[in-house]
């Protein structure tokens, strides 16, 4: 007879008397595919809250529950056998998470972590509070306070109105959803139609985007992967080059320690990507602002599932179980990730003969989604000493799977 452990969620188990956690994971989408796929070598088991039978994860996942993780008893239910509880998105609703840590569930990152990610308003409060360099922002009410907040960022004496401005809901925006540029107070009416507050955010003139991946566990340790270049287009990630070209080292060293000062200063338990814009001061000095905070895997850590020692996918599963963190530290001097696009090309399979005759040593993750114009769809990762060769790689090879190029 085979013996529980003690403890209340303790029923990961194999045949044979061996025992494996089971890691729960809400949400379908390819952060939850790709995090399972790290969790197989290591005989982790995975059980997975979907909406629905053809998301990304469900195809892959063996215990698949289809339900609604903003309904409490649908996560209760789903909860049970589950060792531990995390996340492929940050929508799930905050006082739901403190249930189940009453119930005795560990939710990994927390509540209070994940609330920073869920709201810009609370995160950029916080961020203030520890004293985290940020843009000029406030919550503002309708769009003559969007018209006074772009006023008040003018310099004493200047001419003009202070616009253009950033414009956020709080809640619910991702991939340049949620998110406006605006140019004078008639511009500014859309973000109040969705009920929720927005926040103001100067636009800062910024030399590029980067973004630091950072891990940590319940006890503390932690690892930084290199500071990369995160490209964008249309506000979506086209590509992400790590480690981030000609970034000075006190300047990568600075936003490493950012990023872990952050996660421990919010608890955070698993990944935490902190997105950031580079910028240059009249003297030339080099400096960073917080842009946007995400506490799962994410997009600029994709390159790391084949140039780094371990990816964030890993390291994450790694984190929320409490296991030792593996080495973050790349393989290879350059690596490029550049994400597919749905096209009108929607048979990607029949260009895989030609991008892997081309390049033996690309590496292409597809999420398993129906191909539409604009949808992440899978993304390639290059790698060499060679910054131009990997780029032009990656490149051709994300062009080709979506039909732009055609030779």
């Amino acid at each position: 007879m085979i013996m529980r452990a003690s403890g209340a969620h303790r029923y990961g188990r194999y045949p044979g008397g061996v025992t494996f956690p089971v890691v729960g994971m809400v949400g379908g989408g390819q952060l939850a595919r790709m995090t399972h796929e790290a969790g197989i070598p290591l005989g982790i088991r995975f059980k997975l809250l979907s909406d629905t039978p053809q998301d990304s994860a469900a195809q892959v996942v063996s215990d698949v529950v289809i339900g609604d993780y903003r309904d409490l008893d649908t996560l209760r239910t789903f909860a049970r056998g589950c060792d531990v509880i995390t996340f492929d998105h940050e929508h799930v609703p905050i006082e739901h998470l403190r249930a189940l840590e009453a119930d005795g569930i560990p939710v990994r990152p927390g509540p209070d972590a994940l609330v920073h990610a869920q709201d810009k308003g609370v995160m950029r409060a916080k961020l203030d509070a520890i004293g985290v360099p940020c843009p000029r922002h406030r919550i503002v009410s309708d769009p003559q306070d969007v018209a006074a907040f772009a006023a008040e960022g003018l310099p004493e004496g200047a001419e003009g109105d202070g616009f253009p401005v950033v414009l956020k809901t709080v809640r619910g925006g991702y991939d340049g959803k949620g998110v406006w540029i605006v140019r004078s107070a008639a511009d500014a009416e859309d973000p109040f139609r969705a009920g929720v507050p927005v926040l103001a955010e100067e636009k800062v003139d910024f030399v590029r985007e980067l973004a630091a991946n950072v891990v940590r566990s319940p006890h503390g340790q932690a690892v930084a992967y290199p500071v990369v270049e995160s490209r964008q287009v249309d506000g979506v990630c086209d590509t992400v080059i790590a480690p981030a070209p000609g970034i000075p080292d006190e300047l990568a060293l600075r936003a490493e320690e950012l990023a872990l000062r952050i996660a421990k200063e919010l608890d955070v338990v698993g990944h935490l990507a902190v997105e950031l814009f580079e910028t240059r001061g009249p003297d030339g000095r080099h400096g960073i602002l917080v842009n946007e905070l995400a506490m799962r895997p994410h997009n600029s850590g994709h390159w790391t599932q084949d140039g780094a020692i371990t990816s964030q996918f890993a390291n994450h599963v790694r984190a929320v179980l409490d296991l030792p963190l593996g080495d973050p530290r790349p393989r290879a001097k350059w690596t490029v990730m550049v994400n597919v696009l749905g096209g009108d090309y929607p048979d990607m399979y029949a260009a895989y003969l030609h991008c892997m005759a081309r390049d033996p040593q690309l590496k292409i993750h597809m999420y398993g989604k129906d191909v539409k114009p604009g949808r992440k769809v899978g993304h390639v990762n290059t790698y060499g000493d060679d910054l131009d060769d990997a780029l032009d790689r990656a490149r051709h090879a994300a062009a080709y799977l979506k039909g732009t190029i055609t030779e």
